[in-house]
């Protein structure tokens, strides 16, 4: 066997380990892939010592870039929930659509809500509205379901703050203004199609959603906390601090470009992502001060911080994990193996398409699947005619496929709308295959526009 094909198993065998061990022996993820580097480390042959010094390194260079950035999220969209901003954006959205379209305004406030919170706080938020709008417009739980998955799921992988596109750009060394752009358009755009899409399923479908089957006896359960807010802010105070960082992060990726090298250093500056969620961090806190009190405020922002732990233990690790793969020179063999293929930009998006997929189905997390697949898809960008945010876009669209019981956003959608195993089957689910293979398209119709004009 060539060292090359050595290598390449290697590979294998270590993420078949990593599996077993999240799968099987239910061992968390972060503890997972640093034990799956060791060993990827010791076969490919490399000492034990320069092993450790690789994932120590490549843990520290991933949090050097991301620990920040990650933390100041955190803090605003928690900041932005517990002042009553959130709940503001979405009923304010969703009032500004007519009935008939209420469901893509359902869709449109879960994307826009999902940029700075989490997924579970965007539908404990969204679902009362949308329970609210069901018999009004006389659609089925499963239509608002469907919605929110859609709309809260594209801005989850495709648009940073969140730590798998913010970590698109350190691993293929693109800016994250691009990924924002990039992320924001193709969001939207696979949002108000894949809520078309389901919806016109469902209404035709009419035999497909059985309410006996796909509905709890419990109905649904919402477990929200209350706002902190005494004096909720106003539409626009609710959407400032999730504009600022975006807007600063964009100015920069522009005059970046249309300046080069004479682009005055506080574009730099200010855009930096750290420098950009740090503003938005402040506003949303002066904000809550305003709207709830400085000591609510600041225990809210404080406490937020006890679920990034978690958050900074898995991402660094994935860059632990991706900094061994660099050392061991995987990434060069992965780049021989494929080498045949790269001249094919279509069967490249492909590829990355199925190795986030893949990694998904087995692992659960959105997270890991997408921070593997982009490491090992990263070794071959370079050698690819196409900009590297497609296939970072493709490896992310990947990871929405096929997410059941292994994943941690079936539970809370099942368990909060009062739905079955089977209707979290039809709604979570199938919106988020559906979804998936959208952005797949969709990404396969820019790729073929980017071949023709370039």
């Amino acid at each position: 066997m060539s060292h090359s094909a050595w290598l390449f198993c290697s590979l294998i065998i270590s993420m078949v380990v990593i599996l077993v061990l999240i799968l099987k022996v239910k061992l968390n993820a972060a503890i997972s892939l640093v034990l799956g580097s060791i060993l990827m480390g010791l076969l490919s042959g490399i000492s034990m010592v320069d092993t450790i010094e690789g994932i120590n390194t490549g843990f520290g260079n991933m949090l050097k870039g991301m620990g920040l950035p990650i933390g100041f999220g955190i803090i605003l969209g928690e900041l932005v929930s517990a002042s009553g901003g959130a709940k503001i954006i979405a009923h304010k959205i969703v009032k500004a659509f007519p009935k008939t379209k209420a469901i893509y305004a359902i869709g449109l406030a879960a994307f826009i809500l999902a940029i700075p919170v989490y997924f579970d706080v965007t539908f404990v938020i969204l679902i009362p509205i949308g329970v609210a709008l069901m018999k009004e417009i006389n659609k089925s739980i499963a239509h608002i379901v469907g919605a929110i998955t859609i709309g809260a799921a594209a801005a989850h992988t495709m648009v940073p703050p969140t730590p798998a596109p913010l970590a698109a750009g350190e691993i293929f060394g693109f800016d994250t203004g691009i990924m924002i752009g990039f992320g924001t358009v193709f969001g939207l755009i696979g949002v108000f199609l894949v809520i078309f899409i389901y919806t016109k399923f469902l209404d035709k479908k009419t035999t497909f959603w059985n309410p006996a089957l796909d509905e709890s006896a419990e109905g649904v359960q919402i477990d929200a906390k209350e706002d902190a807010a005494v004096n909720p802010p106003s539409f626009g105070l609710s959407l400032l601090p999730i504009f600022v960082p975006i807007i600063l992060i964009l100015l920069n990726t522009v005059t970046g470009s249309a300046m080069g090298d004479a682009q005055p250093s506080i574009f730099v500056f200010l855009g930096d992502k750290t420098t950009a969620l740090l503003a938005g961090a402040i506003v949303a806190y002066l904000i809550g001060v305003k709207c709830m009190g400085k000591e609510k405020a600041e225990k809210t922002a404080t406490d937020s911080l006890s679920s990034a732990g978690i958050v900074f233990l898995i991402t660094g690790a994935g860059g632990a994990f991706s900094n061994i793969i660099t050392i061991t020179g995987v990434s060069d063999a992965i780049s021989d193996i494929v080498s045949g293929f790269t001249s094919n930009v279509f069967v490249v998006i492909i590829l990355a398409y199925f190795v986030g997929l893949l990694i998904k189905q087995v692992t659960g997390s959105g997270t890991v699947s997408a921070l593997t697949s982009m490491t090992i898809m990263s070794s071959v960008a370079s050698s690819v005619a196409l900009p590297p945010v497609m296939i970072a876009m493709a490896c992310l669209a990947g990871t929405l496929f096929g997410a059941t019981v292994n994943d941690s956003g079936f539970w809370i959608v099942t368990n909060m709308s009062g739905v079955s195993v089977k209707g979290g089957i039809k709604t979570y689910t199938l919106s988020e295959m559906i979804e998936s293979v959208t952005f797949l398209i969709l990404l396969l119709l820019v790729t073929l526009g980017y071949v023709i004009i370039f």
